[in-house]
Parts: C-alpha cells; sequence; structure tokens
C-alpha cells in the first residue's frame, strides 16, 4: 500500500487560497526610497483584483519610532524577517523602482528560490535579465 502524500506548508497554503477563492496575492518588494512609486503599484495592483502586501515602514525617514538607533536596527531586523514571510504569502512579487541594492536582491533571489514569479515596473533592473 502506498504512501499517502504529506502535503508540505507551501502546498497547504496554497490549497487553502484556493479553497478561500482567494485573488492573487502581490507583495511589493524595492527599496523605500520608491515609497511613493510603491503606493501607485499598490493601487493599480489592487484595481486589477490583486491583494497587495508592502513594506509598512520607512525606516530611512525620521519617526519617533525608530528613533533611538538601537532600536531602529532591531526593528530592521523585525522588519526583513516580517517581508521574507510576505513573500512566502505572496504569489508573484512585484519589484517597484529602477534600483536594485543589496535588499531588494536578496529579495529577488529569495522570492525565486520559492519558485515565485517576479515582476518588475522597471525590467532592466532585473539583476538576472
Amino acid at each position: 500500500m502506498p504512501h499517502p502524500h504529506l502535503l508540505t506548508p507551501e502546498e497547504k497554503l496554497d490549497d487553502a487560497k484556493e479553497l478561500l477563492s482567494l485573488p492573487r496575492i502581490v507583495v511589493i518588494c524595492g527599496s523605500t526610497r520608491f515609497m511613493t512609486e510603491m503606493n501607485e503599484a499598490e493601487l493599480r495592483e489592487t484595481r486589477a483584483g490583486r491583494i497587495v502586501v508592502k513594506p509598512g515602514c520607512d525606516v530611512k525617514s525620521p519617526h519617533q519610532l525608530w528613533s533611538d538607533p538601537v532600536e531602529a536596527e532591531a526593528l530592521k531586523v523585525r522588519l526583513g524577517d516580517l517581508h521574507r514571510a510576505k513573500i512566502r504569502l505572496a504569489d508573484e512579487a512585484l519589484v517597484v523602482g529602477g534600483y536594485i541594492g543589496d535588499s531588494t536582491r536578496a529579495e529577488i533571489a529569495y522570492a525565486r528560490s520559492l519558485g515565485k514569479p517576479v515582476r518588475f515596473t522597471h525590467p532592466e533592473a532585473d539583476p538576472d535579465a
């Protein structure tokens, strides 16, 4: 008697999203220097009927929540972990902006390692093109 196929967590998530009839989920990636462009991309993706998740904090801009340098560094680590979770949740990634720095390059590599399609607002910026 063959053993039943045990679903991976990713397969379980995909099945749950399908059972719930969820629209595609897009994670917006890129440098927070493009936050205005990210907001525009969020509008366009939402209008197209997609669920959008994106960076929620721009720690490069001054704010009392990350004014303490020690807390700001700890927050950056937590935000990186949170963004990788958003990438795992998403069906695809949309990279915004024409500049690809180390963090964005790592996000792209992570999404691709998970088999997620990656789109670019500026296709010429694709480091693997």
